[in-house]
């Protein structure tokens, strides 16, 4: 592939500068002469960990796209007008030689590689008797377990659908510049991604404290509660929920400290936050600025907005919490009809609060929260072997607070749809609404109307039968790696 053969190359010398929290990856290539003294302290590691989460930082990643593509793909958000930028993951226009946001695959593959080098220095290391490394080594465990779960969400079908399907390579070694590695299979990768995070957690037992900036035990909980929950392993789903929920080291927001909440860095709910500087500020090209209104700040092109669906959801409680991140859009500008359709949570507020640095696009990414493990919890609850409703209802219940209007859950009343919903709410432009849609079979329905964009790659309406709910394989990667020819997605023969 492409990114495999030119990614031992430039491997550590395209971290050089790309800083997270401290410092930056000053190391040589993997294929170097000295590889083998690359990481020689668990300094070196810690600087490591950090250039690997400034790269998933960027916008091909966690900084934009990837949490654009759960909810422009989910439904939850709408375009006001074509060809402002990133439309294909709305209209789904993807190809192999087009369109197909390659850039998933290659910075995804580049952390990894990274992790791998990491991970093969810390092995070498502690087989000298080195000490100190086992906490790096459960964070870049646990990073590699999380890349993968997320690759082969946007290039595998779901795992309750065809598990048998291509999924993406599993590589958990460096490679070889000539190295022409093939697909495995979906199951194959959660089995790696599972081994990954259970092979993570005891390094990581070791300091169970809160993580700020870094990815700690309870994190790794967290995603194996995540991943377990999407293969329908609804008991171990529930288990790892749990265990965070009863541990109290985090805190669920008041409903009259939510909004205020995404102005703050490492709040109580903040499992896993990937800490954005000024050096991984992405200015007018970060994802708050890609939600704000059209022309609020110079430059501001209003490219995504919130669909009547999300709106009518939103509105079924006038007194929800969650408005407070919620601001008018283009076409209030417009119509001069007040409609909330921009997000500023990662603005900070609607006035442009940021969280504290020097500019309000410097926000931090929220990718776990403790909002979201009480939701797995409930879904858990509601599907597991021994299936308890009304404990389902008690889980749901703490997130519905942010709604007071709304009346509780009961045992009698609590449904797949209500905890869907309430996803939806919590969890918007978070990356997760496409993916909670297609793993729970439902019908997806687009706001192609709203402004009568047209969209010709896909009707109003799919669901996971549709071929391309995932993306292509890119040509580029296939020419540089011919093995992948024949293992290309259906719908981009």
């Amino acid at each position: 592939m492409k990114q495999f053969k030119y990614i031992i190359v430039v491997a550590f010398l395209g971290i050089m500068g790309l800083s997270s929290c401290s410092g930056f990856l000053d190391m040589q290539p993997s294929n170097s002469g000295n590889a083998s003294t690359a990481i020689a302290t668990p300094a070196d590691a810690e600087v490591a960990i950090n250039g690997i989460m400034r790269a998933m930082s960027s916008s091909n990643y966690y900084g934009r796209n990837f949490l654009m593509y759960g909810d422009a793909k989910g439904g939850d958000l709408t375009i006001y007008s074509a060809g402002r930028g990133l439309d294909a993951l709305y209209s789904f226009n993807h190809s192999a030689t087009s369109g197909s946001y390659s850039g998933f695959w290659e910075t995804g593959y580049y952390c990894i590689m990274q992790i791998n080098n990491l991970l093969e220095n810390i092995e070498r290391l502690e087989g000298e008797g080195a000490t100190g490394f086992s906490f790096y080594k459960g964070q870049a465990l646990t990073l590699r377990g999380l890349i993968y779960f997320d690759l082969v969400r946007i290039y595998g079908l779901p795992y309750n659908y065809d598990k048998t399907s291509y999924g993406v390579p599993n590589i958990t070694a460096t490679l070889a510049a000539d190295a022409q590695p093939t697909r495995a299979t979906v199951e194959e990768n959660y089995t790696q991604i599972l081994s990954d995070l259970s092979a993570g957690m005891p390094l990581l037992a070791e300091n169970k404290s809160p993580q700020n900036g870094y990815i700690g035990y309870y994190a790794n909980i967290a995603l194996q509660a995540r991943v377990k929950l999407y293969m329908e392993d609804y008991d171990g789903a529930l288990a790892a929920a749990e265990e965070i929920i009863n541990d109290h080291k985090y805190k669920l927001y008041e409903p009259s400290e939510w909004v205020a909440s995404w102005s703050k860095q490492y709040g109580s709910e903040s499992i896993f936050e990937l800490g954005i500087d000024t050096e991984s500020d992405l200015g007018t090209s970060s994802l708050g600025f890609y939600l704000m209104r059209y022309g609020q700040k110079s430059g501001a092109q209003g490219w995504f907005l919130a669909s009547d669906y999300y709106l009518n959801r939103l509105g079924e409680d006038a007194a929800d919490v969650r408005w407070g991140v919620m601001d008018n859009d283009e076409y209030w500008v417009d119509n001069k009809i007040e409609r909330k359709g921009a997000c500023y949570k990662y603005s900070g507020s609607t006035d442009f609060a940021g969280d504290g640095k020097e500019t309000y696009t410097a926000v931090n990414i929220k990718i776990i929260r403790l909002s979201e493990v009480y939701l797995i919890a409930a879904e858990a609850a509601l599907h597991a072997t021994t299936p308890d409703k009304g404990l389902a209802a008690t889980y749901l219940n703490e997130i519905r607070k942010r709604a007071p209007q709304l009346a509780p859950a009961t045992a009698a009343t609590i449904s797949d749809d209500m905890i869907l919903d309430e996803r939806s709410k919590e969890l918007f432009c978070e990356g997760q609404r496409f993916f909670d849609m297609i793993r729970m079979n439902k019908t997806i329905e687009f706001n192609d109307d709203f402004q009568g964009v047209p969209v010709s790659k896909r009707d109003k309406t799919i669901d996971r039968t549709f071929g391309k709910i995932v993306l292509p394989i890119s040509q580029s990667e296939i020419n540089a790696n011919p093995a992948l020819k024949n293992e290309q997605n259906e719908a981009y023969k």
